[in-house]
Order: structure tokens, then sequence, then C-alpha cells
């Protein structure tokens, strides 16, 4: 098969592209198999392989504990998120109401507040509700839903026929049916699309462990790493090589998630560009 001249600079700019993005995670790995004199030599393939690394990881720290905790709150971050976002999207896309438009602007305005502005009122929420040193401030936050993905989703639903709910309504659905029966379904690429991102920034979140967990029993794996990384500088000595090969086993289930949410998350790209 031969190829027009004329897309040879796009190819060209496609490898490169693609080699810049996959560079940084060729690069851990690399790391993670060398000694510890090697780590840093940016060499692709290791002049001394070191497989044993991935052998310490577990006799350093409580790794799985921290695996078990991160999946667990990610999953509840995205699960709570997906399902309250997409209630209210479905109440705005849905109903006609005098202000609705205002209202959805107020919501969309949210996104406007940094996180800073709001951490200190948030923690003392939770302080007084005495789930400080708990999971919970971790992931229950998003039972009130996210502007972002309120947003993403009501264009989703504004995209399905209302002839399909006023049917349904003939024959006796109520509001929340309708939302079970009709437009869950018909969205599920976009409810996947949100599942993996709000996975993804749970899973990748330091900043609310460092916050509310002081228990190294609960903490995630960005929390438990950075302890990690402290305990080595505390002693003077710094095992790269053994952080590098925990972060390699931090970012496995990231790729795993998205390659069974990536043909939905196609599906999604696709049905938006088509509504545009």
């Amino acid at each position: 098969m031969t190829i027009p001249w004329r897309r040879l600079p796009f190819l060209v700019a496609l490898v490169a592209a693609t080699f810049l993005f996959v560079y940084p995670l060729v690069w851990l790995i690399s790391a993670s198999l060398k000694p510890r004199s090697q780590v840093f030599d940016n060499r692709l393939i290791p002049a001394v392989f070191q497989p044993q690394n991935y052998v310490r990881v577990w006799d350093a720290g409580p790794v799985m504990r921290w695996l078990v905790n991160s999946l667990t709150v990610g999953f509840m971050a995205a699960a709570t998120v997906t399902l309250s976002s997409a209630l209210v999207a479905f109440g705005f896309a849905y109903f006609r109401f005098r202000g609705r438009n205002l209202l959805f602007g107020i919501v969309l305005s949210t996104m406007m507040l940094p996180g800073a502005v709001t951490m200190i009122p948030v923690y003392l929420i939770w302080n007084r509700l005495g789930l400080i040193d708990t999971q919970i401030p971790l992931w229950a936050q998003n039972l009130f839903g996210s502007a972002f993905y309120i947003f993403l989703l009501r264009q989703f639903f504004l995209g399905i026929p209302r002839e399909l709910f006023e049917a349904a309504r003939v024959d006796g659905c109520g509001y929340l049916s309708m939302f079970r029966r009709i437009a869950f379904p018909l969205c599920k690429p976009a409810l996947v699309i949100v599942f993996v991102f709000e996975f993804k920034a749970s899973w990748s979140d330091l900043m609310k462990p460092l916050i509310y967990l002081q228990t190294p029993e609960y903490f995630t794996m960005p929390r438990g790493l950075k302890q990690l990384i402290d305990a080595f500088a505390l002693s003077g000595h710094y095992e790269w090589e053994i952080a590098i090969a925990a972060s390699v086993i931090a970012v496995v289930p990231m790729i795993v998630l998205f390659a069974f949410g990536q043909r939905y998350i196609l599906d999604g790209v696709a049905t938006t560009a088509q509504k545009g």
C-alpha cells in the first residue's frame, strides 16, 4: 500500500507526537528495572536489568493496602459523581421552568472558584462532622455533583429526542423511570467518560489525602508514595529505583481502566463531533 506524499508530513508529525507522549512512560518502566546508580542515565534499554526492584517494593511499604484504598476511594468518587451529575444534568435538560438558564449559569460559575478558596471551609465542615482521618471526605463531596460533568452530560441529554420522553410519560413512566430506562442507557458513552475522568482524578490526587489522612492504614497510593519518599529522605538513602517501581505499579490500573473504557470514550467523542 502506497502512502500519498501529501500525507507524509502529517504521518511524520503524528509519529513524533506519539513518541513524545509515550517516552515518559517508557522511561519510567526502563528506570524501574535499573540499579540505583543507573536510574537517571536516560537509557531506554537498561545496561543492567534489575527486576527484583518490583519484589523489594512490597517490603518497602504496604503497597497492596495503598492500592486497595485507592481503588475503593476512586470507585466511590467516580460512581457518586457520575450518578449525581447525571441526575442534575437530566433535570436541566428535560424540565422547562422559569430561571432554568440562570440557575444553570450559576452552577457553571462554580467552576471559576479555585480549589484553594474552598479548601479551608470544606475542611472545617468535615472536621465538625468528625470525619477527619477517614476516607469519606475523599469521595463524599461528589454526592453533590460536579459543574463540569453536569455541563457535559446535559449536552448529551439534550441530544436525545424529547418525543421519547413524552411517549414514556404517556405510557405512565415517572421521571426517575425515564432517567433509568431511556436517558441512562442512551448516554452510556458520556457516563463512562465521566467515570473514567473522575476515577483518574481521584487516583492521582495527593492534596486531599495529605489534608484529611493521618493514619497510614487509610493512605491512598499517592499518599503512600509520598510517605515512602519522605522515609528515604529521613534515612539519607534515596532508593529511587524502588520509588519508580512503585510508580509503575500505580500507573497500571489506569492503563487497564482506559483499555476497557476507550471504546466508550471514542464513541462519546464521535457523538459530540456529530452534534457539533
